[in-house]
């Protein structure tokens, strides 16, 4: 089992480590060492235990706000593939419905118009159709200048 000698916040310690995991090690001591470097030029010199006690709970408070933001963006994702998930389905949809028409009809088919759209057309030719005698009318009366 090797032993590491790592540095924070200017003191050496010697770590023992499983073969292979030193450089992981050496990692975690450097991001240790910076938090401990902010300690110490905040309150300065100060007993190893609470150097290392500090740096930590700097370094846990910085993971957790890192798993708060990662939850957040995963919930983020979450939402965004249900909503492609729908859209997907709703365009596969209408695939198979112009699929549908196409093969029931061809290019000269023709779709059937819904019924509350076919009454709107009739009335507002029926409306078109009024305005254009009152037009007619106006204009056979006789002017009165």
């Amino acid at each position: 089992m090797p032993e590491v000698e790592i540095e924070i916040g200017t003191r050496v310690f010697s770590v023992a480590c499983q073969d292979g995991e030193e450089p992981f090690l050496r990692s975690a001591a450097k991001m240790l060492d910076t938090e401990a470097a902010v300690v110490l030029g905040q309150i300065g010199r100060m007993p190893p235990e609470r150097m290392l006690l500090m740096a930590g709970l700097m370094l846990a408070d910085k993971t957790a706000a890192l798993e708060d933001d990662l939850r957040e963006l995963q919930d983020k994702i979450a939402t965004q593939d249900r909503a492609l998930r729908s859209a997907e389905e709703r365009l596969a949809d209408r695939g198979r419905k112009i699929a549908e028409m196409q093969q029931s009809g061809g290019e000269g088919a023709s779709v059937a118009i819904p019924e509350e759209l076919s009454a709107g057309f009739a009335e507002l030719a029926a409306r078109a159709e009024a305005m254009a005698e009152a037009m007619e009318a106006a204009g056979e009366a006789p002017s009165g200048d």
